[in-house]
């Protein structure tokens, strides 16, 4: 008989193969259970890694269709849209052939097929070819993460009512596409739709878009985006979609009750969230604790009700995002080898990759008001940053709340090109403690998009310079 795990990490997306490779560094034994063919979960096979690649080949395409032209560069682009989607899967591929390679390289066991939970210290897996085997541990992390959340009366065929999964393989550009949800799914995937050709009408149920993040930049997004050719449909929901020919009837009601009114698109994305993979674990008979969101319960070192058994990433609080999960996998590894891992959930990043990005760490004015912090607040566009102003990405600022007591950087929100990138400064200075004085005393490389950043930490104070 095999010797018996320290560790079996259930799942391997970036919370479990990350949990499962920092164990291995800190010496365990350690075997991951993967129900899909391919590790890296949804993020690398059917999230976040396609829908980037798709992203950024649809705003090159645009770009270079409504872009170029003002630098002197004329072309006329022409969409191969199966090019376009292998160009997608080939970086897939590359994605979730490296998280292999690293398990391989970290002598981690892998089990391809689906995982029951029999109690503290015990695992059935069911393999692909059907035979059955238990697997014994010390510890189990159960990482499985999350599945599209679904409309009840709306099936979803992936063909003409699609999840984000089947909006990243579709074979045409829907000349109509209704979203139904304006949250980061609805957003970045009907802007890759809207910029390959399709006409993009949003769907939310609450009166704004982005919930959540800072309602300021909410507004300035939604602004940019029906300046660009998307539509909305705000207080509003989906009642119901029914096939017309070839074409789709949704109707649609205010959410405050009302007439309805009908529209007839092609394709439907239902992209309302996600919700957490629990089912079929066989959680609750072993005797493991779930809310009433069917998301595991845990305790502050990620413990569940039963002993020896824990959970991360999306099947726990917090926010359903994979670094998330990364920085909980690494924080268990680090608590069963006996170190003190911990996370930050006040300095956790937020991105939305629309076209200009969307980032923010940290509270939001609406947070702060309800919490009753005085803060003040610094805000700087893009319109007066020298390297935004030749790039032609004027469009979106920086804004920081900070302390309005002790200066301490409470939160960063930015709308804006690169913003993905930029946020990682104000995470490393939140992650620290710092002021918005510490941040505008930092020298910044000229010219770069990043200086908005200094001059809005100089603008909490009320003396930005080129403004």
């Amino acid at each position: 008989m095999p010797q018996p795990y320290d560790l079996i990490v259930i799942g391997t997306g970036p919370g479990g193969y990350v949990c499962a490779i920092r164990a291995a560094q800190l010496g365990m034994k350690v075997a991951v259970i993967e129900k899909r063919a391919t590790h890296g979960g949804t993020c690398l096979n059917v999230g976040c890694i396609p829908s980037k690649a798709m992203l950024h080949a649809s705003e090159l395409y645009d770009e270079a269709a409504n872009g170029f032209a003002v630098m002197g560069i004329e072309v006329a682009p022409k969409l191969d849209l199966a090019k376009m989607l292998a160009y997608k899967d080939q970086g897939v591929k590359g994605n979730v052939d490296g998280v292999a390679f690293l398990l391989k390289k970290n002598k981690i066991d892998a089990f391809h097929g689906t995982a029951t939970v029999l109690g503290a210290g015990k695992v059935g897996v069911t393999l692909a070819n059907g035979d059955k085997q238990r697997l014994d541990t010390k510890t189990i992390v159960i990482a499985t993460g999350s599945d599209v959340a679904r409309l009840p009366g709306i099936g979803i065929d992936e063909v003409s009512i699609v999840s984000s999964t089947g909006a990243l393989t579709l074979q045409r550009v829907p000349k109509r596409l209704l979203v139904i949800g304006a949250g980061v799914i609805g957003l970045e995937l009907g802007s890759v739709w809207r910029r390959l050709g399709s006409e993009a009408l949003v769907v939310e149920f609450l009166d704004r878009i982005l919930p959540g993040m800072d309602a300021e930049v909410g507004k300035a997004a939604q602004r940019i985006l029906m300046k660009q050719g998307m539509s909305f449909k705000l207080s509003s929901k989906v009642t119901g979609v029914a096939r017309n020919g070839a074409s789709q009837k949704v109707t649609i009601e205010p959410a405050a009750g009302g007439a309805a009114t009908a529209v007839e698109v092609d394709v439907v994305l239902v992209a309302i969230g996600r919700t957490p993979y629990t089912e079929g674990l066989g959680l609750e008979a072993a005797g493991v604790q779930l809310d009433n969101k069917k998301r595991v319960v845990v305790d502050a070192r990620f413990q569940t009700s039963v002993p020896g058994i824990y959970a991360i990433g999306d099947v726990i609080a917090g926010p359903m995002l994979a670094h998330k999960a990364e920085d909980e996998g690494m924080a268990v590894a680090e608590i069963l080898g006996g170190q003190a891992g911990h996370v930050n959930y006040d300095v956790i990043p937020n991105v939305v990759y629309t076209s200009p990005e969307i980032a923010s760490v940290g509270k939001t004015e609406e947070e702060l008001k309800a919490a009753n912090i005085a803060y003040n607040v610094g805000k700087f566009p893009f319109t007066a940053n020298g390297r935004a102003k030749v790039n032609k990405t004027t469009e979106g600022f920086v804004k920081i709340l900070a302390d309005a007591a002790t200066d301490r950087i409470l939160g960063v929100h930015i709308i804006g090109a690169a913003a993905s990138e930029m946020i990682a400064e104000a995470a490393v200075i939140m992650e620290f403690g710092g002021s918005a004085e510490d941040l505008a005393r930092t020298c910044h490389a000229h010219p770069t998009l990043t200086e908005a950043v200094k001059e809005a930490a100089l603008a909490v104070d009320k003396r930005p310079i080129h403004m």
